[in-house]
């Protein structure tokens, strides 16, 4: 497994908890939209730590681009790159990952597990070929949807936004559940992108399983 030190060009919150980080791309260095690389902050101890974070930005781009939810709950990973910013290093190692775009269908989004798809959407609606395709987004709150601005621009009235923990007119406000998908969705043979919270993932893959989805239309992180 390859690696590098790529340094932070520019780090700024997005919103109250997503910090978004743009780094230098190593010559050559590839992946797919919806792809993302193991990742550690190269100082002290916190160098041997990597963790998994999704490239959100295009593969023509120059730079590299991830956002990071922050928990600054405990001292983890994450909490400690809320404190780095523009001049830190990252230790980065080659792209992995099993989401990727296969065909249009229905992406099934919960909270930060937006990431994988961003770099999906950018990709298809620069290339015009976003159409046929849905985002079901949840969240606790409005505050917690991350690009809402540029989610809503590329995807349109096929943008559709869950809120767990608010009431917002317009908007759902409890989690996707089984009667949601049984009303919206009229073809469970399209395919189906998952990415979110384990328990989401588990939740969401079984109810579609179940209403007559394939296997092999789950299109999931293994």
């Amino acid at each position: 497994m390859s690696k590098y030190i790529v340094k932070i060009l520019d780090a700024e919150y997005i919103n109250h908890d997503v910090k978004r980080f743009i780094v230098e791309k190593p010559p050559e260095y590839q992946f797919v939209p919806g792809q993302g690389a193991e990742m550690a902050i190269n100082v002290n101890e916190w160098a041997e730590k990597f963790r998994p974070f999704t490239f959100t930005n295009l593969q023509s781009h120059k730079y590299l681009e991830i956002m990071v939810k922050i928990y600054t709950d405990h001292s983890g990973v994450t909490k400690q790159l809320g404190k780095t910013n523009a001049g830190a290093e990252l230790i980065l190692q080659d792209a992995f990952g099993a989401i990727n775009y296969k065909g249009p269908g229905v992406f099934l989004a919960g909270g930060s597990g937006i990431t994988p798809f961003i770099s999906i959407f950018r990709h298809l609606y620069k290339a015009n070929l976003l159409e046929g395709n849905t985002l079901i987004y949840s969240n606790r709150t409005a505050e917690d949807v991350i690009l809402y601005d540029e989610l809503l621009k590329m995807l349109g009235k096929d943008l559709i936004l869950f809120f767990s923990h608010e009431n917002k007119i317009g908007f759902g406000d409890h989690r996707i559940d089984r009667n949601y998908l049984i009303a919206a969705i009229r073809d469970f043979s399209q395919y189906f992108y998952l990415c979110g919270p384990e328990n989401f993932v588990k939740d969401m893959s079984k109810i579609l399983l179940d209403l007559g989805a394939n296997l092999e239309s789950l299109v999931v992180e293994k």
